[in-house]
């Protein structure tokens, strides 16, 4: 079965917020009793899912208290309010928690700050977001939902906190940031997609590359690869542009090893390009390559800001 996505991880919470770890929200319990041998209980104890001694996960409950006789064994009584735990060593003498382990707290906090965002961001954006072709969320969504988990953590201990209100105010900038298009996302087709968007391929050795496009693209979306097929200075170097065909992408040559003449120059479509480098003598290497997406200009801008309004005439 699908499940809705979580945009953030451990590792990406902690880097926005460091302090993360300190947030664990296991308790301590204290005031064990023997109450027949090996069997100690923990009166007023709190609701009790997961115990653990010195750090030690105890692992599920048992079914009754009558059932404790192996060491390790637990029980949460929540009619009583009392945790039973069996053990040879009085527990008086060792760490005991009830909480959550960690990781399965991170886990649940981030997914529930993933469904807080999606509740939060304009309709015109999608349900649940887009991965980018590394298989990556953007940014902008990785830290907001960071900010969002962090806020959830630190509100579980301290309701009224400063560092909560003012982590969640940062997150809400984002928010209506994306909701009123002045940040885009990289499925959107923007403004400027017509001209095309470069990319570099790899590691660019030479120290030529495109600079600039211009015009606008006629068709519908492609990827255009663009490749140095002959090293040198302006006027030595040569290039050379692939389209799609209906089979693949960057299969289609249409334009072969033209010389770089530094202006612009013909890319593809009504597309064109222009090369440059940081000097005179600046020089391109051998299959350097770069791609450029771009979308039709008859594409629809997607911007949450533009909506439609239903008018009626009224008598």
């Amino acid at each position: 079965m699908a499940t809705a996505p979580t945009y953030c991880t451990h590792r990406q919470l902690k880097d926005v917020f460091p302090q993360v770890d300190s947030f664990d929200n296991k308790k301590a319990l204290y005031g064990w009793k023997e109450v027949t041998t090996n069997k100690y209980a923990a009166h007023n104890s709190g609701l009790t899912t997961q115990l653990f001694a010195d750090g030690e996960d105890l692992g599920a409950a048992q079914s009754a208290h009558t059932d404790l006789n192996v060491e390790g064994e637990w029980f949460y009584n929540s009619a009583e309010d009392i945790t039973y735990y069996y053990s040879a060593s009085d527990p008086n003498d060792k760490l005991m928690e009830a909480g959550e382990e960690f990781s399965s707290l991170i886990t649940r906090i981030t997914a529930n700050a993933s469904r807080y965002l999606d509740a939060k961001l304009d309709p015109n954006l999608p349900k649940e977001q887009l991965k980018d072709k590394e298989g990556n969320f953007d940014y902008i969504i990785i830290r907001t939902t960071a900010l969002v988990a962090a806020t959830f953590l630190i509100r579980s201990h301290d309701p009224t906190s400063e560092v909560a209100t003012a982590l969640m105010e940062d997150a809400q900038s984002n928010i209506d940031s994306l909701n009123e298009g002045k940040a885009s996302l990289s499925w959107q087709t923007t403004g400027d997609s017509s001209k095309g968007v470069i990319r570099e391929v790899g590691t660019i050795s030479g120290a030529i590359r495109p600079l600039d496009t211009r015009g606008r693209w006629s068709g519908d979306w492609d990827l255009i690869q663009v490749k140095i097929t002959t090293a040198g200075v302006l006027g030595i170097a040569t290039y050379s542009v692939f389209v799609k065909n209906a089979d693949s992408l960057k299969a289609t040559e249409v334009v072969s090893s033209r010389k770089i003449s530094g202006d612009f120059q013909s890319l593809a479509g009504t597309l064109e390009v222009r090369f440059g480098g940081s000097a005179d003598d600046s020089a391109a290497v051998l299959d350097d390559e770069w791609e450029i997406e771009v979308s039709g200009w008859q594409e629809e801008v997607d911007n949450s800001s533009i909506n439609s309004v239903r008018m009626t005439r009224r008598y």
